[in-house]
Parts: C-alpha cells; structure tokens; sequence
C-alpha cells in the first residue's frame, strides 16, 4: 500500500483572489506537516453576538436567494407532477445531508476537534483532519453508489404514492441519479464549513448555500430549454451546486493551513469517538427532518399538490429559522465545546441562556407574522406562472401550522448543542424518539381532518415536545441556569408581539385582493406591511428598555 504522505490531496487548491476575509494567519505553502512541539493555531474567542450576526447577514442573503429560487421554480413547475418529482428527488439526498453533514457529523466532529485544536499539537490536529475527511469520503462514495443503483427503490421507500403513477416514478428515479450525488459534495463541504467554524471564520460556510441557489437559478433559465423536462434541468443545478460549493471553501482552509490528505483511517482515536458520537446524533439531532420527511410520505398518498404545498409552505419558515435559529445554533456550538474543555461551567449556562434570549427576541414576532401575512407572503412570492389560487389557499394552511412550532424548531436548534458540546449524543436521541413516535400519532390524529396542514401541525407540535424536555433534562443536569430579568423580559416580548400584531392585523387587505395586484402593488405592500410590524415590535421593546449591549457576551 502507498504511504499516505506520498499521496496527493484530493481537494484542489484554488486561488480565488478577493474573496471573503477569512482572518490574519500566514498561509501555509508547503503541505509537509509540522513539527509536533509546533501547537495548533488555537480557535480565538469572540463576541457571540457579532458571530451571529455575521453568520445572520450572510443566512439572510442566502435565504433571500433561496426565495427567488423557489419563485423561479413555481413559476416554472407550478405545484404539479414535476414539481412533486424534484422536490422528492432533492428531498431524499437533502435530508440525508442534514443527518450526515449538518446534523450528526458536525455536532460529533465540531467537540472533537475542538479539544484536538485547544489541547493537541499541530500535527494531531492535521492526522485527525486527514482521518476524518478520508473516512467520510469513503463512506459516503459507498452510499451514494448503492443509492443511485437503488434509486426506483428509494423513490418508493420515500414517496409510495408515486407508485401510482408510474410515469411519475420514473422521472423521480431519473433525477434522484442526479442529486443523490450531492450528498457526497455538500457533506464534504460541511467539513470543511465546520474546521472553518471551530476556528471563528463563521462567514465563509455561512456565505456557501448562496451557490446553490445560484446554481439552481441558472439551471431554471438557462438548462431548461436544452432537455425534455424542466425539472431535469434542475436536478442538474443540484448536482452543479454541489460541486461548486466544495471548491468554494478550499482556498480559505489553504489560508489556514488545514486542508486534508484524505485517507480512510477508521482505527484513528479521534474517527471512533466521532462515530461512538455520532450513531445517536444521527437520530437525536435531526428528528425535526425525520418528521419533515415522514410527512412528503404521508402527503405523496394525498391530493396531488400536497408535497409542493408542504414544500412553499416548509421554505418561508426556513427563513426566519436559519437566519436566527441556526445562525445561533451554529456560533454556540464551538463556544459551548471551547468552554466544557475548559471546565468553565457558570460561562457555559450563560451562554445558553443567552442563545434561548437571543432566538425568542426574533422568533416570536417572526411566527406571528408568518401566521398574520401567510397568504399575501406566498402570493407576493410565488402566485405567477403555474401557480393557482388553489395552490395559495392550501400552503397557506399548512404555512400557519408550521408558523406555530417555529419557535420550538429555533429553541431545538440552541438547546442540543448544550449536550453535544458536552460530548453526549445519548441523551438527545432518547428525546428524539419520543418525539418521533409523537409525531407519528400526531400525524395519524391530525392527517383526516386537516389533510397536509395536519402533517404541518403534527410536526409543529412534535417539536414543541422535543424542545421541551431538552429543556427540562438540561435543568435537571444543572447545565442550564436562567439568568436574572426573565419575568420582565416576557413582558417585554409578549407586548412588543401583541402590539405588532394588531397593527399588521389592521392594516393588511383582505388576501383575495392581492390575488390582482401587480407584482409591484404586492411587493410595495408587503415591504410597507413587515417594517410597520418591525418598527411597532421593535419601538415597544426600546420603550421598555431593551438594548443591543444586553445581548453582548463573548464566545
């Protein structure tokens, strides 16, 4: 066998001149590893609030980008059978990107190599790099071939209701080829996104969905008229993403001096206690996915149209959820892991306190208005093209049913990092099956009466109980310890709420008018609508004493 240090990297080393400022360390020219009294450029502590704004404005233009996406895409797909084929097709490699990158991998991997970067030498910090990506690669090259072998079988496993179609099936299967790809590419690029985390460069890996939507956009307008189904052409703008978002990140691990030499190494000590980490995360982190996808297999048995309804609906409480909740999730976590290596655990409770503040601060009023505005939000958005009143009236529905477990989807996303940054997957997945097999319930309660709006509030209510008792299990550990001024903090967020929503219920139309307004007339009113509602939340919360330096608190 080759010795591993003879063998190339396997990621290309771009030059990408002006890109986003990643930080001051000399580059590293020369791959040879260094010495091993040479210790590790230690991750530099920071402001959480200034991370999370970073990694906020950068979510935000993401998700902006991600709307014009989905505007472009019911335009062009409608909520019909293509439409219901792609999303299914992206869905599967999707969902499992969220267990094998964002998910489990990286809250397994993100503790780990914390502790290697704030204890270990330069070196170990190198081989577990090298370990980590060459096992991750090699594990997901084997996924993705059996998936794309199997694919008819997965879109079955996934969507049984397409099998009454056949047609349908088939061009599910066609373009499940094409994304499945993606889960190998977008989980290598969290890799990297979480190496980039753990040493405070935030921006870059927040900045690198913006390719995606880029690249689906072009493939809209540009690839559509070059094949016999519009939605192919997308399901080649995934696989073109994929690809591109990976060789974004590399020229920023290059500055740091941190890009891998691939190499499957699975006796490595750091790769096993990954992996002892991450078989639970696997399901405790993502059991709000597991619950979004057991819901495309309910609503692929359902009137035709429900997945793309669940789907529009699902993308606007993306929006608030990533731009807040996993935006702050995101930053905490390193934090969080930074402080249990140095045993400091009265930091450790702030810091959690302060990341449950900081998402209700943004998530309430954000439910709220996505349950008031629901309608004109998604004629403003996406009624052209394809789209039907019909198509409004129903995602609306299930739009407010999501709206209401906003909140509990943001508090999920800060309080699981509180056992992970602990190095404990065990316990989340204990609460993630409970919530699991509530929302199986919930679903069967729920699904005759309010057919795929049910499904939405199953999972609303699902997440509620998952957030609650982390919650209540950090209490009891004694890792979560509310701080002082929390009963004036809930008057200051319930009125500055009750007061936002009376004032957008007064002044929004009445929906069905905005169904004739020009695109101009509805962007106008909506812009009006959501600063009006910002300004009357906003101005009760500076009214009651609220300021920016009460949420200042360094990493």
């Amino acid at each position: 066998m080759p010795s591993k240090n003879r063998l190339r990297p396997v990621f290309l080393c771009l030059t990408i001149p002006g890109m986003i400022r990643t930080g001051r360390e000399r580059p590293v020219t020369d791959s040879t590893p260094q010495p091993a009294s040479d210790t590790p450029p230690a991750p530099k502590g920071g402001g959480l609030l200034r991370s999370g704004l970073v990694v906020s404005t950068m979510t935000m233009l993401s998700r902006v980008l991600g709307l014009a996406r989905d505007v472009v895409i019911a335009a062009l797909l409608g909520a019909g059978q293509g439409a219901d084929a792609f999303f299914v097709a992206f869905k599967v490699p999707n969902f499992l990107r969220r267990l094998f990158a964002e998910g489990a991998f990286n809250q397994a991997f993100v503790p780990v190599l914390s502790e290697y970067a704030t204890q270990r030498t330069r070196e170990e910090v190198r081989e577990l790099l090298d370990a980590v990506a060459g096992s991750l690669a090699a594990v997901l090259l084997l996924i993705t071939a059996l998936a794309m072998l199997a694919a008819p079988w997965l879109v079955w496993l996934f969507a049984p209701g397409f099998a009454r179609d056949p047609e349908k099936l088939a061009l599910t299967a066609d373009m499940l080829r094409l994304t499945f790809p993606y889960l190998l590419l977008i989980s290598l690029t969290a890799f990297a996104g979480s190496v980039l985390n753990t040493w405070n460069r935030f921006a870059v890996p927040a900045f690198t969905p913006v390719l995606l939507n880029l690249s689906l956009i072009g493939a809209a307008l540009l690839l559509t008229p070059l094949v016999s189904e519009p939605s192919l052409a997308l399901a080649w703008g995934v696989l073109i993403a994929g690809a591109a978002q990976l060789l974004f990140q590399v020229p920023f691990l290059a500055r740091l001096g941190l890009i891998p030499r691939p190499w499957p190494h699975f006796a490595h000590d750091g790769v096993r206690r990954i992996l002892r980490l991450m078989a639970p995360a696997l399901f405790g982190v993502s059991v709000s996915q597991i619950n979004l996808l057991l819901d495309t297999v309910l609503a692929s048995l359902l009137a035709a149209g429900s997945v793309s309804w669940l789907y529009y609906s699902d993308r606007l409480v993306e929006l608030p959820l990533g731009v807040f909740g996993i935006a702050i999730g995101t930053v905490i976590l390193p934090a969080l892991s930074k402080r249990h290596a140095e045993q400091s655990g009265e930091h450790f409770a702030r810091m959690l306190d302060w990341a449950i503040r900081a998402v209700l601060l943004l998530g309430l009023p954000a439910a709220l208005a996505l349950a008031l505005l629901a309608e004109p939000l998604l004629i403003t958005l996406f009624h052209y093209g394809a789209m039907t009143d019909h198509d409004i009236a129903m995602a609306a529905m299930s739009l407010r049913a999501y709206a209401l477990g906003l909140v509990a989807f943001m508090l999920i996303k800060v309080l699981a990092p509180g056992f992970f940054a602990r190095q404990d997957t065990k316990t989340p997945v204990k609460i993630g099956i409970v919530a699991m097999v509530a929302n199986m319930v919930f679903n069967l309660i729920l699904i005759w009466p309010l057919a795929h709006a049910g499904l939405a509030l199953a999972t609303a209510l699902s997440a509620f109980l998952n957030a609650g008792l982390l919650g209540l299990l950090l209490r009891r550990e004694g890792v979560l310890r509310f701080q002082p001024g929390w009963g004036r903090y809930a008057v200051q967020l319930f009125g500055g709420c009750a007061v936002m929503g009376v004032g957008l219920a007064w002044l929004t139309p009445e929906w069905q008018a905005w169904l004739d307004w020009s695109l101009w007339r509805r962007v106008g009113w909506l812009a009006a609508l959501v600063v009006a509602g910002a300004g009357a939340y906003f101005a009760w919360l500076v009214a009651l004493g609220v300021r920016p330096r009460h949420f200042r608190i360094n990493g």
